[in-house]
């Protein structure tokens, strides 16, 4: 299989870029009326749009046939990781004060943060079970199983922007479609080419 470090590199530097220029704005005064809801909503928005992207990665390289691409999944699947911590740590610190108390009674009556929450927890073994010595702890079959939570998250992820905008629904419709359209592909290719449909994951398959 090719030689994917220099690839790695580009596409580690590059995911950073939407952080940095959050950052810019926000030193910049360029945030906008209220700073911290451009940041929540950026860092949400990134966060869906890493997992579209690591869902993208398998109907990509079975139509390209660029066999290399399921190396970077992992690399995507962490980032969006990472920018739903965000996310999450924002809500917790600025909007709650770590008043758990409170963010369990938000769970529990409004339904876009009932979403998000889930969306983010069925990350969480995702992320800790993506290297190898976990795979291999688990399995490579349990480990599979395991990491089709992401469908979830992604889908609870999707339902939770929708939620959460009460005018303009043409973005969270949108990444929606997005999420259904790839989901749907893994469907099509499970009944049409059985046991071969790959799963997606925030790690990499076992070899």
């Amino acid at each position: 299989m090719k030689d994917v470090k220099f690839y790695k590199l580009l596409l580690f530097v590059n995911c950073l870029v939407p952080l940095a220029l959050l950052g810019w704005d926000w030193w910049g005064g360029r945030a906008g009326a209220n700073p911290l809801d451009f940041v929540t909503r950026a860092t949400g928005t990134l966060t869906l749009v890493f997992l579209v992207l690591t869902l993208a990665v398998t109907p990509l390289r079975k139509l390209t046939g660029v066999q290399w691409l399921v190396r970077l999944r992992r690399m995507l699947g962490l980032y969006a990781f990472f920018y739903g911590s965000l996310h999450l740590l924002i809500y917790l610190w600025f909007d709650k004060a770590f008043n758990f108390a409170a963010v369990a009674e938000d769970v529990s009556q409004r339904r876009f943060i009932t979403a998000g929450v889930l969306a983010f927890v069925l990350m969480v073994p995702l992320a800790v079970t993506s290297t190898d010595r976990m795979i291999k702890r688990l399995g490579g079959r349990r480990w599979q199983k395991l990491h089709r939570l992401v469908y979830v998250s992604a889908a609870a992820g999707a339902l939770h922007y929708y939620l959460l905008v009460k005018s303009d629904t043409r973005r969270p419709l949108f990444f929606a479609a997005l999420v259904a359209l790839l989901l749907g592909y893994r469907l099509f290719a499970s009944y049409t080419k059985p046991l071969k449909a790959e799963p997606l994951s925030l790690g990499r398959p076992p070899r």
